[in-house]
């Protein structure tokens, strides 16, 4: 398990899938992953700014852990808004490309069948939370709510995360490929609410701009965490 080690990651930089870990970064060949979602946070939110510099750690000015609140850390002469919901922050066309400049993200929680007590985060971009491609591919909240719909949980499946190839900026999509054997699911299930699986759906803000390395970058996921 992770430990001491620090946050084990998953990082989607430049749509390849990379494993960060105890100050190391490893970029998988492959464009999609097989893996189990065995926790996720709620959707969060935050806004920056600063303009982005990719020699600092980006601090958010305002940030929302459930999307509704400005966060009780936020220093009121910071907050943007009372109400996220009222927030010139969150108008289309506020940010760049038409977006929204408050982006939201998701942290779920995932391990790999054959290592299911090493937890990873893996924190994704608006993009890979709402909607689908014109294939049918499906992002986060569809998928939940493909498996809601059959009535299954997804802890006890095997999910394919892959890369939206038609994409110009890293998108996940989501797909069952199998169920996990009753030795491997009581495995997982004893992770759900472990130390390291909290930690990684926990919404942790920087505190500072220090300099960045490149194993700190967090790009910038409806499934709760109970």
């Amino acid at each position: 398990m992770s430990g001491n080690n620090g946050l084990r990651r998953i990082s989607i930089r430049d749509s390849k899938f990379r494993l960060v870990a105890n100050g190391e970064e490893v970029t998988l060949e492959s464009g999609s992953i097989e893996a189990v979602i065995v926790n996720a946070a709620p959707v969060s939110r935050a806004y920056y700014g600063d303009a982005y510099d990719p020699n600092r750690v980006a601090v958010p000015t305002c940030w929302s852990p459930d999307t509704q609140l400005p966060d009780r850390e936020v220093p009121q002469e910071q907050r943007q808004s009372a109400r996220c919901m009222d927030c010139p922050q969150n108008i289309r066309g506020s940010g760049s490309y038409g977006g929204r400049a408050c982006r939201f993200s998701q942290r779920l929680a995932v391990v790999f069948r054959d290592d299911p007590e090493e937890v990873y985060q893996l924190q994704i971009p608006a993009t890979s939370i709402f909607g689908s491609t014109n294939s049918g591919d499906k992002g986060m909240q569809h998928y939940a709510r493909l498996l809601a719909k059959h009535d299954t949980p997804v802890v006890t499946i095997i999910t394919k995360i892959y890369f939206d190839e038609d994409s110009v900026v890293p998108k996940l999509c989501f797909k069952p490929v199998d169920r996990l054997d009753e030795d491997t699911l009581t495995r997982v299930s004893a992770m759900i609410d472990h130390e390291d699986t909290i930690r990684a759906i926990t919404m942790s803000i920087p505190t500072t701009s220090e300099p960045v390395s490149p194993f700190s970058v967090v790009e910038g996921f409806e499934l709760n965490a109970n």
